[in-house]
């Protein structure tokens, strides 16, 4: 049946041709590395994803109202059970703005999650017992609800040691990129 004249018509979208990378902005796929916008497109589902994911597992552990930053900072500050520094904190986790890590710390131990120590000039901070049931409860729901799905349906630990590895070196080439931006 032919569609009347003037009237809008929905139109079956095309298919993505064969190989073609899946991005969100083809003006940047245009240049010599449509991979690398690929990546970029599928860097940012999984980073949204994970913070969505970071923050809800944690309310499920009884902590709603964290940002996905203070639940990596609370799970760096748990790593080994050892004390931190501000700047270990900074470097391990790749901050450049102290405020976020200090503005993270304040809010981290006024629930009751850390402990703040001075170590001379140096602040320290490590778990409180609070701190770690609450990241062992997080682990014991993400072993459930996120390694078993990833197990049964994801890629196995060889891959994801693969891609783990890729990202850290991309890593490295964003940031030498964001220096020489900067004097650009």
């Amino acid at each position: 049946m032919a569609a009347k004249p003037g009237r809008n018509v929905a139109q079956k979208p095309a298919s993505k041709a064969a190989g073609e990378p899946v991005v969100s902005s083809a003006h940047l796929a245009a240049g010599r590395s449509p991979g690398l916008s690929a990546v970029e497109f599928s860097l940012n589902l999984a980073t949204m994803a994970y913070q969505r994911w970071m923050v809800r597992c944690m309310a499920a552990a009884g902590l709603p109202g964290l940002s996905p930053l203070e639940v990596l900072i609370l799970h760096t500050v748990r790593h080994r059970d050892r004390p931190k520094q501000i700047a270990d904190i900074m470097l391990v986790l790749d901050i450049e703005e102290t405020h976020l890590v200090t503005y993270a710390l304040r809010k981290l131990a006024a629930a009751g999650l850390i402990e703040v120590e001075r170590a001379g000039k140096e602040k320290r901070v490590s778990a409180s017992a609070a701190g770690i049931a609450l990241c062992a409860r997080y682990g014991e729901i993400r072993e459930r609800l996120l390694v078993e799905a990833a197990a049964a349906t994801g890629p196995g630990e060889a891959s994801l040691d693969e891609v783990a590895t890729v990202l850290r070196a991309l890593s490295g080439i964003y940031n030498q990129a964001a220096r020489a931006a900067a004097t650009f």
